[in-house]
């Protein structure tokens, strides 16, 4: 026990001789929650989590023996939690729509009984260690929960719950550690969220995240376990984007983090989950999602502890061998956080006023994302997506430049784009991906071999395209040659029929990699066979004109992903069309 000496908005100075950095600390008469950051002599400093109004020096304080830990077992699909792992239903049940200062409810409901099947093949007498699985729990129709050992605990098993219902804090084992101590085992365990969960080694990436969006699976692939961000200026479509993966993506549990940002549109992310359809289940996606909401008007350190709640248990999901990813809207707002409170710590500041750490901070945050073997032997993965709010659309800004080094994805997004209406809004320019080879392998043995040399094709004609887009708007379309007008009007044709998606569209919000390989061979094919004409003599303003490229912009929304015959049936007569449409050009052209 201690008691407050200074304050300094949401860092507080406190008398506890006995207390360790990392601990965290009751403060006040209503037992606000912070952290440890720093000690010097009998004092500790500590940032609170809470807004520290109408606090005074004098009042208690107390260390709670234990760092910031989450709350690890069933009972985490589809709840809704703020940014220190308090779930906001439970809050709002004790508190009203405003959360009190001080609420200390469980993270994890502990009146809930679950149905534990111990693993049949742990016996009494045998020896488990970290991470060993000792049984399942069916937590959703979508999610078998698999109950695992803590990752800090190996000794001789001692006995093992039969299979029953039983709440969290029931034991269901008790192991014997190597010094005759017993450790009892529950349903669920704790881990301090500032450390990286172990595992037994990091296994490579092989497999894309397929998002079903055609600009980020055709273009600017991601594999599962890799490091993405999504940079852009505010109205470019950030959110929307990442809500499209979240819904459409190819991983079984999704979590997203509102780290920041505005209420209203986290406000719209919390009543627009729940309604949504798990396309790959038919079930509620909420089955296999959690969220962890800290808006802008929530205590700013706060907010940087949010990234690493959500990074824990999402290497918690991963450690039971599930495939993982974590959305986090935004680091930006992340960063700021650590600058306001390096500011109040009187640190050196450097660019643009953030700390000296901020890179090393951003990169230590990434590194947790990957594909690792599980200390159960299991393979699993954690996919980490970062949104960047850089001011203005600034590419150059710090936080996008940090984290630009250090993820192997980078999509773009782009103002203009997002004005044109073009979504999503991803800058085929800007926009890299480090993870084209792997995923290329992918490609060919699963949709087309082809794939690799038609991304590199039409990637071409768009980089084309942005030149002579130049001259046109300098001179005007009448001094481009035939070759480079078709030029010009594939790569619009590539644009608007396939890079531009329709989030609201029931057919086209999402395509599944055969049909994203369709549609781009088409598009090349018209670019092909109209190019053979033009260089024949053909005028590019008579092949701007025929029906078919029309067509050819509509076929995304008309035919669905599990059903692509009649799509193929319309490719498979473009050839045709563009015969008829020489055969026309010669009986009304003499000499041609």
């Amino acid at each position: 026990m201690g008691k407050i000496l200074e304050i300094n908005g949401p860092l507080v100075k406190l008398e506890l001789p006995e207390t360790v950095i990392g601990e965290q600390v009751r403060v006040g008469r209503i037992g606000l929650i912070g952290e440890v950051i720093g000690r010097d002599g009998d004092s500790a400093l500590a940032q609170l989590y809470e807004d520290t109004a109408g606090l005074r020096p004098g009042e208690e304080a107390q260390g709670l023996g234990w760092p910031l830990s989450v709350e690890l077992g069933p009972g985490l699909l589809g709840a809704i939690f703020d940014g220190v792992q308090r779930p906001l239903h439970a809050v709002w049940e004790q508190s009203g729509d405003r959360i009190a200062r001080g609420v200390a409810v469980p993270s994890l409901p502990r009146d809930q009984r679950w149905h534990f099947i111990p693993d049949p093949h742990r016996r009494n007498a045998t020896h488990v260690g970290g991470g060993d699985i000792l049984g399942t729990v069916q937590e959703t129709p979508s999610i078998l929960h698999r109950i695992l050992t803590p990752p800090r605990i190996h000794g001789e098993l001692v006995d093992l719950a039969p299979e029953g219902d039983y709440t969290l804090d029931e034991v269901i084992g008790r192991v014997r550690l190597p010094g005759g101590a017993i450790e009892k085992l529950h349903l669920y365990h704790r881990w301090p969220v500032r450390i990286p969960r172990p595992f037994k080694r990091r296994d490579h990436a092989v497999q894309p995240l397929i998002t079903g969006q055609r600009i980020l699976d055709t273009f600017y692939p991601l594999l599962k376990g890799g490091k993405a961000a999504i940079p852009g200026p505010f109205g470019a479509g950030k959110t929307m984007l990442q809500q499209q993966i979240a819904r459409w993506c190819n991983a079984e549990i999704v979590i997203y983090v509102g780290c920041g940002e505005r209420g209203n549109e986290l406000t719209d992310v919390l009543e627009f989950m729940p309604l949504l359809t798990d396309p790959h289940t038919g079930r509620p996606l909420m089955e296999r999602t959690l969220l962890v909401a800290n808006t802008s008007n929530m205590p700013v350190v706060a907010r940087e502890a949010s990234i690493y709640v959500g990074i824990t248990l999402a290497e918690y999901f991963r450690d039971q061998g599930y495939d993982v990813v974590m959305v986090a809207d935004s680091t930006s707002r992340w960063a700021e956080a650590l600058r306001e409170v390096a500011g109040r710590l009187g640190q050196m500041p450097v660019e643009e006023g953030y700390p000296a750490y901020l890179g090393s901070r951003l990169a230590a945050f990434y590194e947790r994302a990957g594909r690792v073997e599980t200390l159960a032997g299991e393979h699993g993965s954690v996919t980490l997506i970062g949104a960047v709010s850089p001011p203005g659309g600034d590419f150059s800004e710090p936080v996008t430049s940090h984290t630009k080094e250090i993820i192997q994805t980078f999509w773009a997004l782009s103002k203009e784009l997002a004005d044109a209406r073009h979504y999503p809004a991803v800058d085929w320019l800007e926009s890299f991906a480090g993870d084209v080879p792997s995923a290329a392998k992918w490609w060919a043995e699963n949709v087309d071999p082809g794939w690799a040399a038609a991304r590199a094709q039409a990637l071409d004609l768009l980089a084309a395209s942005e030149e002579l887009q130049r001259i046109v708007n300098l001179v005007g379309v009448e001094a481009l040659s035939s070759e480079q007008r078709w030029t010009l009007e594939a790569s619009v044709l590539i644009k608007e029929g396939l890079l531009q998606q329709s989030a609201t569209d029931e057919i086209d919000s999402f395509a599944a990699p055969e049909k994203q390989y369709a549609l781009l061979a088409a598009l090349l094919e018209i670019h092909r066979q109209g190019m053979k004409l033009v260089r024949l003599g053909a005028p590019a303003r008579r092949l701007i004109q025929m029906p078919l490229l029309s067509q050819a912009r509509r076929w995304k929304s008309q035919h669905k992903s599990d059903d692509l015959a009649a799509l193929k049936e319309k490719i498979a007569r473009i050839p045709a069309a563009f015969e008829q449409m020489a055969l026309e050009y010669e009986s009304t052209t003499p000499g041609a």
